[in-house]
């Protein structure tokens, strides 16, 4: 009837790329990580206002220029 709670996943850092990807038609970002061999996204989170995206740099202590851009 009740289910448990999920536990958060936790980024594994080893090999991944921080990515920050937009939509070029409705300007939607998100954050993920990118796998560079594979090409798949882990993605993060939504981000709809700049608290979002410094709360994401500070959860995985990244800074802005770790970010990658995509469209």
């Amino acid at each position: 009837m009740f289910a448990k709670k999920k536990d958060a996943k936790v980024y594994d850092k080893t090999g991944k790329v921080p990515v920050l990807r937009a939509s070029i038609c409705t300007g939607e970002k998100t954050a993920a990580f990118k796998d560079p061999l594979t090409g798949r996204l882990e993605e993060q989170t939504l981000i709809a206002t700049d608290a979002d995206l410094q709360a994401f740099l500070r959860k995985y202590g990244l800074s802005e220029s770790d970010l990658k851009h995509e469209w």
